[in-house]
């Protein structure tokens, strides 16, 4: 009989996996209301799956009833992401696809590339820490810790923005209207205005003054200088 703990794990489980990893590492409880919205399904999908990745081996479910990652679910977890990071570095820096189209473009690619690639990726691309937004790959965390929410800057402070959020990848309009006004990781700028009552606020860059949503903001993280 198939041991289920050595099965292949299937693209939707590897999706929840990326999930569960990067609510982990944000010290965020994986409850499933928290999953069913940022994979975009009813909450009783969420529980299904949950069954089924108890079954295997990759995630437990405590006291409050949040997932949480086994030691297999967490080695799986990190290969679904390093994977798609440096399949999104790939995509940029060899087939020249838009900064804004890597992510969704990996996404569909991540999940068909063998442990042999994902080593042959790593040693291909062996200097970078995150991916091209800015995100830590599995074991860097440290390198993007002094970064700190964009939300966090008052009027007239200055930075460096250094990072889109995993979950702030996945608003392809988000990362559409950054690249079209050139707001992008390394680019500096000073918060100019922020208007609660119309939720925005306004970065200017050398080359142009820039109005977020508030909702955006969230996603962002910049160094301080």
């Amino acid at each position: 009989m198939e041991d289920k703990r050595t099965s292949k794990i299937t693209p939707t489980v590897e999706d929840y996996l990326g999930v569960l990893y990067t609510l982990e590492r944000d010290e965020v409880p994986a409850t499933g209301a928290v999953m069913a919205k940022l994979l975009s399904v009813s909450p009783p999908t969420v529980t299904n799956t949950f069954k089924r990745m108890v079954r295997d081996g990759l995630i437990s479910i405590d006291k409050a009833k949040h997932a949480l990652l086994t030691d297999r679910g967490r080695e799986n977890a990190e290969s679904v992401m390093r994977r798609h990071m440096l399949t999104e570095w790939l995509l940029k820096d060899t087939l020249n696809v838009p900064w804004s189209e890597t992510h969704q473009e990996s996404h569909d690619i991540e999940h068909a590339l063998s442990k042999n690639i994902e080593q042959k990726l790593q040693e291909h691309i062996n200097t970078v820490k995150t991916c091209p937004h800015g995100n830590p790959l599995p074991g860097n965390e440290v390198y993007v810790q002094d970064w700190v929410p964009l939300s966090q800057f008052q009027p007239g402070e200055r930075g460096i923005l250094r990072r889109i959020h995993e979950f702030g990848e996945d608003h392809a309009e988000l990362l559409q209207f950054l690249e079209q006004h050139g707001f992008l990781p390394g680019v500096g700028f000073t918060v100019k205005e922020i208007l609660p009552f119309n939720q925005t606020m306004t970065v200017e860059t050398e080359q142009e003054s820039i109005t977020l949503g508030l909702s955006s903001v969230a996603y962002l993280f910049a160094e301080k200088s």
